[in-house]
């Protein structure tokens, strides 16, 4: 039995969860999501708490999947839940003389010292932010309810040019620490 799926989901008030035909439906103040879940998984949600539990009767072709997805599901439930009721934000820093980022409605514009401008159409669900302040690294915010998909689309941004080990240059979340190398050693023999 999985430790982590074991361990009930608390509701909190304002939000409303669903189970049907093996879907699990939330909604919230900031938003509805869905999420399958296989057959091999009981899912009961009473008064104010959603409990998983393993399927006896179900049959899969390897007995330890069945408590892999007992943990996934709790997990990806719980993320569902907080989502909806308090939401996700990410913050990105652009550290590199003349990187810029900017934002016209959904677009993101960013400019990484390539020859091109890079243009982002960012998804419906996620709110993008872009703060450029005099003497400071320029900032992407990004805020949403769905963590897997805002989690996607900062691994995209940060893939447009990652930082590096020497100057640590490129797309950092904000706090991340850079390992940074020395480089030549200068005098070396």
């Amino acid at each position: 039995m999985s430790r982590i799926g074991k361990l009930p989901i608390s509701i909190p008030s304002g939000v409303t969860v669903t189970y049907k035909d093996d879907m699990v439906t939330v909604k919230g103040a900031k938003g509805e999501l869905s999420q399958y879940v296989n057959p091999a998984i009981n899912v009961v949600v009473e008064n104010s708490h959603i409990v998983l539990s393993e399927n006896e009767q179900a049959m899969l072709d390897d007995p330890k999947q069945k408590h892999a997805y007992h943990g996934l599901y709790r997990a990806l439930i719980h993320n569902m839940v907080v989502g909806v009721s308090v939401g996700y934000k990410k913050e990105l820093e652009l550290v590199g003389v003349g990187y810029r980022a900017s934002n016209n409605g959904n677009i993101l514009e960013l400019s990484l010292g390539y020859t091109h401008t890079i243009f982002m159409q960012m998804p419906s669900e996620i709110k993008v932010e872009t703060k450029s302040e005099r003497n400071k690294n320029p900032l992407i915010i990004l805020e949403s309810c769905d963590k897997q998909l805002l989690g996607q689309v900062c691994s995209k941004i940060r893939s447009f040019r990652k930082p590096e080990p020497y100057k640590g240059k490129g797309i950092k979340f904000v706090g991340e620490e850079i390992r940074r190398k020395s480089g030549k050693s200068a005098g070396a023999k």
